[in-house]
């Protein structure tokens, strides 16, 4: 398994975070039926422009995500494992950084966003706490959009603790 620790990208790593993300997104094209719209972003801009964390060594990372810090929430831009290595805990514990992240920005609330049909992502997603917000019909796909409020998620904390 990975190093769970979550580091920054590093110039080295990026044919890595370009295989992962081509890696895990394979399986959500064919479910999908048209390209997943991470596999169609350049990866220099996205490095340039986004904040990029990875799990595993420099040069190689068996896990990666990819936040946009806005105003007034942190987007989950990608989220993706190498394929070999999932099941292992490594989405599960980039998604706790992505919360821990967007506190430490004084943000509260997570946002994502994922293909409709993707069922078992929009179920796991839940099951983590976030919901729906909106369903988007887009000409060639349909993306459910969907957020956390860590505000909330601290309240239900303190009242259960």
């Amino acid at each position: 398994m990975a190093d769970l620790a979550p580091r920054r990208a590093d110039p080295r790593d990026f044919d890595g975070i370009v295989a992962v993300q081509r890696a895990s997104y394979a399986r959500n094209e064919a479910i999908l039926g048209v390209v997943p719209i991470p596999l169609q972003a350049d990866y220099a801009a996205v490095l340039a422009t986004s904040e990029v964390w990875c799990l595993g060594p420099v040069g190689a990372p068996a896990a990666v995500l990819i936040l946009e810090p806005h105003a007034d929430h942190l987007l989950i831009w990608s989220i993706a494992a190498d394929p070999a290595q999932q099941g292992q805990g490594q989405g599960r514990h980039l998604l706790a950084f992505a919360e821990t992240r967007a506190r430490e920005l004084g943000l509260a609330q997570v946002r994502l966003y994922t293909g409709t049909l993707l069922v078992d992502n929009v179920a796991w997603y839940d099951r983590h706490g976030f919901v729906v917000d909106r369903v988007e019909q887009r000409p060639d796909r349909s993306v459910t959009h969907m957020s956390k409020s860590l505000v909330q998620a601290a309240v239900q904390a303190t009242r259960v603790g």
